[in-house]
């Protein structure tokens, strides 16, 4: 019974909130509207906010960002994911300001109707949302965003704020929050859990959630005032009574999939998307993850990939040889040298996993001699991604808002900075421990610790390294992570539109002409490098204040 009610209220969700993965870097397709804030509770609104955030994080993180962290390979027009092929046509934020009007809506009846639970979550998900605008753009609308009902013409044309500003509003926004979740159970009125559709109506979880996003934001500002950094992180992980964390797997922030049709289902699945073209068929594992997952033994590599169906042998007795026998594709030396000498890689004869190179050609189809030269294809020497993402819904099929593995890293880190008494490789086991449990793996926990390259070495590198690998369906916080440390050390690849790993995104060609004065100031606070000639300032590869002056991750 329990849960069909799930089932029913996500289906009312993914009617009224539908967010476009996979293709133009954020671009969403939310409707405010889908629930009207005059009549509705709170209540129904956690739900329509909860997925359309679950929802984005899923679109950056198993789209075109997955793709800038070299987590997977697309070999269909891919230009965006592969080559950062991006521009100020397909960055548009609307969506998220039509996500955090509802938010302010429930807010706003929450506050009306005096429900403290609700204020807490509205307060985190707003946090949430303006946390990733600010992120990804750098300067936003922020104070005034949300009052252009008001007519006035500074709400409809707000200015932007600085992201230092946005930053601590949001910290403040999550201080309140823990304070308001910190009840006594059995203390707070009008919860239902059904309609709270991430944690079911656990207060305490919701506090966790909380506390754990705020010190995501004051790692994230750890280069840029590391006085503050260090006295929020101090705050929150010396006094875990008070701000406590999510330090156990089944704690996770993470929102399933319901699957019942093409809305609120995984968006690489092939239920309701049967083209030979889509989503699925275009992506492929990146060669980047494979070869370090293969190298350290990972058994994640299992869970998310699809061994080759094809290997590759190269047989130096027949230079033309190009045949298959017993499941096995022998080509002559001759063509494996042509193809060499075509694309500038070699053939790669692994016989379990193959990953195609980021960015490698500009027909990524062709990779691995795969025989099919058409888009998307399937391709039998290059590892295609488990079957469970052809489904529409599943036990793993979920979006990962936060997770205890991300917050034991972080702890990682901040011991490494001698920021807080907690042991740094305590927590960075206890990370990897969580990232292996949240794919069904703690049985592998013990042989995987141990192996070489995995082993605690006290680097900082070392620690974003399996963040980096944790943050699979969830790569752009891994993105920020890169663009504060430069780990991991990832290289372009040859077909990119720069040589570098963008930073940010572009300032909207709609809100340049809908707010331009206030636009093109926020891009003028913006610093160029090395790799914007041609933007100008409003550049991908330009630097927001967060980055200004930190000499990370080029100049």
């Amino acid at each position: 019974m329990y849960s069909n009610k799930i089932k029913s209220i996500f289906l009312l969700i993914f009617f009224t909130v539908s967010v476009l993965s996979c293709k133009d870097l954020d671009e969403l397709n939310i409707n405010p509207n889908g629930v009207d804030p005059e009549i509705a509770h709170p209540n129904l609104l956690m739900s329509t906010v909860i997925a359309g955030m679950g929802q984005t994080v899923v679109g950056l993180g198993f789209g075109d960002i997955a793709g800038v962290m070299q987590h997977t390979q697309e070999d269909g027009w891919g230009s965006g994911h592969n080559a950062y092929d991006w521009n100020p046509s397909g960055s548009d934020w609307g969506g998220y300001y039509g996500m955090l009007r509802n938010t302010q809506a429930m807010l706003e009846k929450a506050e009306a109707m005096d429900l403290d639970f609700h204020k807490g979550v509205a307060l985190i998900m707003r946090a949430y949302a303006f946390g990733m605008i600010a992120d990804l753009w750098g300067d936003a609308p922020y104070k005034d965003a949300l009052l252009g009902e008001d007519g006035a013409e500074e709400h409809i044309r707000p200015p932007y704020d600085p992201q230092q500003d946005i930053y601590h509003g949001i910290l403040t926004d999550l201080d309140t929050a823990n304070a308001l979740l910190s009840g006594k159970p059995g203390s707070y009125d009008g919860i239902d859990g059904v309609q709270d559709v991430l944690y079911q109506g656990d207060v305490t979880k919701w506090q966790k959630f909380a506390n754990s996003l705020a010190l995501r934001y004051y790692m994230r500002l750890s280069n840029k005032e590391p006085d503050f950094a260090r006295a929020g992180i101090e705050k929150i992980v010396d006094d875990p009574d008070k701000y406590p964390l999510i330090l156990r797997e089944s704690e996770d922030a993470d929102l399933p999939y319901p699957g019942t049709n093409s809305s609120d289902s995984w968006p690489s699945n092939t239920v309701f998307q049967q083209e030979k073209q889509g989503s699925y068929m275009r992506l492929k594992m990146c060669s980047t993850l494979v070869d370090t997952l293969e190298y350290f033994n990972d058994p994640r590599l299992h869970v998310w990939a699809r061994k080759i169906d094809i290997p590759l042998q190269i047989d130096y007795s027949d230079h033309f040889r190009d045949e298959i026998v017993n499941g096995i594709r022998y080509v002559g030396d001759s063509i494996a040298a042509d193809y060499e000498r075509k694309y500038g890689y070699p053939l790669d004869l692994d016989p379990d996993y193959v990953g195609m190179p980021p960015a490698w050609s500009i027909v990524p189809q062709a990779y691995n001699l795969c025989p099919h030269l058409e888009q998307a294809p399937h391709n039998p020497h290059v590892s295609h991604l488990a079957d469970m993402y052809k489904h529409a819904s599943g036990e793993y099929l979920v979006s990962r808002m936060m997770s205890a593995a991300e917050v034991h890293f972080i702890i990682a880190e901040a011991a490494l900075k001698g920021w807080t008494g907690e042991d740094a490789q305590t927590h960075y086991e206890e990370g990897v421990r969580a990232s292996l449990m949240a794919w069904g793996l703690a049985g592998d926990y013990d042989t995987y610790i141990q192996q070489p390259g995995v082993a605690f070495d006290g680097t900082l590198g070392q620690i974003m390294e399996q963040k980096w690998i944790a943050s699979w369906t969830a790569a752009a916080e891994s993105w920020f992570d890169w663009r504060r440390t430069g780990y991991p050390q990832l290289k372009p690849g040859k077909e990119v539109k720069r040589d570098a790993i963008p930073l940010r995104f572009y300032y909207s060609v709609k809100e340049l002409d809908l707010n331009r004065d206030n636009c093109e100031a926020a891009i003028d606070k913006l610093e160029e490098t090395s790799f914007s000639t041609g933007d100008g300032k409003n550049s991908a590869w330009s630097k927001m204040w967060l980055l200004q002056g930190t000499g990370e991750p080029y100049k």
